[in-house]
Order: structure tokens, then C-alpha cells, then sequence
């Protein structure tokens, strides 16, 4: 018997959700929303150690590092999930944030290989791989918090040099020994036992939208709260594009549209040019001093047109 698994808070029976298979359909989601409530508090009180992973992960990306996730089953698909949204919703090249599922992402999210995660080699390969260096951020995802293949991965990550983080549902894992920064998450037992796509899945996604938004807010790809460094590839994008634009500069949305195709379909150019009143070639030159940030780029660009 695996006396570590078996203790996991994770692999508990939920006492709240012992006649689930009796009750009628809306009370087994009553149930299962009550329980989700939880996740929110449990996340709030890992804020701390989440903050401290963000200000190292925007350092090290600053210097040319990456982010990268790494994990098994839905922890992994949830990695993938959260990298994939950055270059549509952030304009960042897809390098920069990546996710890696144990056995492969491609056809992962159809047909489960769950196997893999009892390979801690498999981790140190998929390390080795994406030749991981002390520029790098790690994040090794495991809801048990004791996953072979996420425990390779922060091993190899860490004799590397890279900055690592563990996100886990569980109070004490394996993976917090390794890690410079922990994340345990403690949900509690889930409404069907050991279903941990459930309230740890949940949680594993929220820590994942803070952990790379507040990340891109720090890099300068958020103005007030808009995502100024969309991507209009698609009919819907390129509304919200313009849309953004007017939110940000108070225009109408026929010169929101104006300064749309001025800036070759930049959001962030076109922000500078209107509230900056300068051209589109110095709109670009404000911002690239400026680290990307549009304020800093619209406060020297006033200054610069006022001249």
C-alpha cells in the first residue's frame, strides 16, 4: 500500500458528497458549487508565495528568460492551456511562455497518457529538451504534489539554475523540498474521491491566469486594463482592437478605426499616436524606450510634442 498517497488530503472520501450517486441532479450541483467556493479562499492564501514566483518570473523574462510549465494529465493540459492564451491575448512571440505535458502535448488533450507521469526520467528529458538555463522560469504542476515526472523536472530544472516554482493541492508534498518558491494549495478532498481535475484543477487554473497576467501587467502588455497588445487576427480581435483603442483615447470609433490602420493594426501604437499626438514611426520609438509600457511612452511623448 502507498501509505503517502493514501494520506494526501486530495485522496480523502468528501463526507459533504457521500449520497452524491442518490441525489437528483441539482443537488449534485449544489454540492459540487458549494465545494467550489472553497477554491478561491484556499487560493487567497497562497498570495504571498504567488506574488514572489511573479516578481522573478517578469526578471528573468526581462533578461531573455522564458516561462515555462511543466506537468502530467490535467495539470499539464492546464500548463498548455495557459501558454497557448498568451500570444492572442498578450502579443507575445510563443516562445516566451510555454506549456509541457508528460508524454507530449500533441493529441494529450483526446487521449490521456497517464503512465508517463511515473517516470521521473521523463521529466529530466523534457528539461533537457527545451535546453532549460538559469535565464529560465520552471513551474512544475502536480495536484498530489509528488508526480515522478514534475519531481525530475525541478531536479534537472534546478540543477540548472532556472528559477523554480511548485503548485500542488496538498499540505507537505515531495515537490515543496525542491522548489524555491511552493504553492500548496490545500483544497481539500474532492466530491468525487481523487477526481482532482475537479476543486485542484480549478484552483491549479486560477493560480495559472495570476501567475501570467499579472506577469504580462508587469511587462508593460496591459494599459489601464485593456489588453493593448491583442492580436487582430480575426474579425472579433480586430474589433476589440478598435474598440480598445476608443476606451483608451475617449475617440469615436470611426478615428479609433483611423488610427487603427495607421499603426498596421497596433492597439498600443495607436494609443501613443492619438493621446501623444505624435506620428506612427514615433508612437513605435516611444514605446521601445519605454519597455512597451504605454504611459511612460505617452508621458515622454507629450513632453517630446509640447517641445
Amino acid at each position: 500500500m502507498d501509505e503517502l498517497l493514501h494520506s494526501l488530503t486530495t485522496e480523502q472520501p468528501n463526507a459533504n458528497s457521500n449520497d452524491i450517486d442518490r441525489m437528483d441532479t441539482l443537488s449534485i450541483l449544489k454540492i459540487m458549487n458549494q465545494e467550489d467556493k472553497r477554491v478561491a479562499y484556499a487560493v487567497e492564501e497562497k498570495l504571498e508565495q504567488i506574488a514572489m514566483a511573479v516578481d522573478q518570473i517578469v526578471e528573468r523574462i526581462k533578461r531573455g528568460g522564458r516561462l515555462l510549465y511543466f506537468g502530467a494529465g490535467t495539470s499539464g493540459r492546464l500548463g498548455i492551456l495557459d501558454a497557448a492564451e498568451c500570444p492572442p491575448t498578450f502579443g507575445t512571440p510563443p516562445e516566451m511562455v510555454q506549456g509541457v505535458m508528460a508524454g507530449g502535448s500533441l493529441g494529450a488533450f483526446e487521449v490521456a497518457r497517464e503512465d508517463i507521469e511515473d517516470y521521473k526520467e521523463e521529466g529530466i528529458a523534457d528539461v533537457s529538451r527545451k535546453e532549460v538555463t538559469s535565464l529560465d522560469c520552471v513551474v512544475g504542476i502536480s495536484a498530489s504534489g509528488r508526480a515522478p515526472y514534475v519531481l525530475g523536472v525541478l531536479e534537472e530544472a534546478k540543477r540548472r539554475g532556472a528559477f523554480t516554482v511548485s503548485i500542488s493541492c496538498n499540505a507537505r508534498t515531495l515537490i515543496d523540498n525542491i522548489a524555491d518558491v511552493n504553492i500548496n494549495v490545500v483544497v481539500g478532498p474532492e466530491v468525487i474521491m481523487g477526481s482532482t481535475r475537479l476543486k485542484a484543477g480549478t484552483a491549479q487554473k486560477m493560480i495559472l491566469n495570476m501567475i501570467s497576467t499579472a506577469t504580462m501587467v508587469k511587462l508593460g502588455k496591459v494599459y489601464k486594463n485593456l489588453m493593448v497588445d491583442v492580436r487582430p487576427k480575426n474579425k472579433k480581435l480586430i474589433e476589440r482592437a478598435k474598440r480598445i483603442i476608443m476606451l483608451a483615447t475617449d475617440v469615436s470609433y470611426e478615428e479609433a478605426e483611423k488610427y487603427f490602420e495607421l499603426s498596421n493594426g497596433n492597439a498600443k501604437v495607436a494609443i501613443v499616436m492619438i493621446k501623444a499626438g505624435v506620428d506612427c514611426q514615433t508612437a513605435c520609438r516611444l514605446l521601445e524606450k519605454n519597455e512597451g509600457f504605454v504611459s511612460k511612452a505617452i508621458e515622454e511623448g507629450m513632453v517630446y510634442g509640447n517641445r
